[in-house]
């Protein structure tokens, strides 16, 4: 089967790398260069983790991604997974940090849980006084956005995957099955595969009132020299309790220590516009995380980085059929840590055209 791949975020990346692997011809086509910095999965690194509030299915769907992680390390032959654990603090009664707890208990998955005094012991970044305790499990770390991307285009290319960079899509007909690129060139395949994160209400204008584009930004830092060995050594913070919806990734991967934010984020309907970031953003960004984080004062920005995301009004992937098309979106920024089996997935309904499954899949409604 001729399938193209419109996009080479991890999605597009994993569709690709499933379906080659079954033997199909794949196009996979990025508008810049693999890795694109501008894309959601250009960054240096992003949390994988178990845990998911309780009820929500996708602690379930975790276990099929680790698998599906496994199977491509082995194609590629090096594991780009920093296997250091994930933690979370909670500091109010019902906060996220604690329905994570909730789906870590309900899944029967490991965890340590620390008081206040013993998470700063451990974690000296922390400021004890702020928190009500925390927890730490070894089943989580850091995914190497970057390096898994050259990993896959190298395989894909040895593959015989026709890899195009540089190849804008302009336009795509579903029911024709053709893709028409900035260069006038028009592609015809028995199947197209649509993973083009914020950019994807472009190319399917009507998808815009279910996904929502939206500009955040993460801020690297420099920890106080006495804080840098305990950042070295420290595990992925998944959730810093409270209203902050904030994540902490240490340095990983060749990626510096990382600051993110739910709260910082705005609707940017052009995934395009607004990408340079702005001078007061990284203080911005870092004053969300004091409580509970100690000494911030003391902390550098290096760098802020802005990203494009599609979110869904319920956070859960979306994904559809639509002619000779399936359009997949991540779900609300959470999506990296399923890309391998997104992947596989998608290639499964490439195949056998049952999009109600990989729907119900996306959505963690099914096993």
């Amino acid at each position: 089967m001729e399938v193209v791949v419109v996009g080479a975020g991890i999605a597009g990346l994993s569709t690709a790398w499933s379906l080659a692997k079954r033997g199909h011809r794949v196009t996979l086509l990025e508008q810049g260069p693999i890795p694109n910095p501008l894309a959601a999965s250009g960054d240096h690194h992003r949390i994988i983790r178990r845990a998911y509030p309780s009820g929500s299915g996708y602690g379930r769907a975790i276990t099929e991604a680790y698998s599906a992680w496994e199977e491509m390390w082995a194609d590629l032959g090096q594991c780009h997974y920093d296997h250091r654990g994930f933690a979370c603090v909670s500091r109010e009664p019902g906060d996220e940090a604690e329905d994570y707890l909730e789906g870590l208990k309900e899944g029967g998955f490991p965890f340590d849980l620390l008081t206040a005094e013993e998470t700063a012991s451990r974690w000296p970044f922390f400021d004890p006084a702020t928190i009500r305790y925390a927890y730490f499990s070894e089943e989580g770390g850091a995914l190497h956005c970057r390096r898994i991307a050259n990993g896959l285009c190298e395989w894909l290319r040895a593959n015989g995957a026709d890899v195009r960079e540089q190849a804008r899509v302009v336009s795509v007909d579903a029911d024709a099955g053709t893709v028409a690129l900035a260069d006038g060139e028009t592609i015809r395949a028995d199947r197209i595969v649509v993973t083009a994160g914020a950019w994807v209400t472009k190319l399917f204008p009507d998808l815009a009132g279910t996904l929502s584009t939206q500009r955040t930004a993460v801020v690297y830092l420099d920890p106080p020299a006495d804080l840098k060995a305990a950042w070295e050594r420290a595990p992925v913070i998944l959730d810093v309790g409270g209203t902050v919806d904030g994540y902490i990734i240490p340095p990983s991967g060749g990626g510096g220590l990382k600051f993110g934010t739910g709260l910082h984020k705005k609707v940017n309907p052009d995934a395009d516009a607004d990408r340079a970031p702005r001078p007061e953003e990284g203080a911005q960004i870092l004053s969300h995380f004091s409580p509970p984080m100690a000494r911030l004062s003391e902390y550098t920005v290096l760098e802020v980085v802005t990203c494009a995301y599609t979110f869904t009004a319920d956070e859960r992937f979306f994904g559809m059929g639509k002619g000779k098309a399936i359009v997949v979106s991540a779900c609300s920024g959470h999506g990296y840590k399923f890309g391998a089996a997104v992947g596989r997935r998608v290639a499964d309904a490439v195949e056998d055209g049952d999009i109600a499954r990989l729907h119900r899949w996306l959505r963690a409604e099914v096993a």
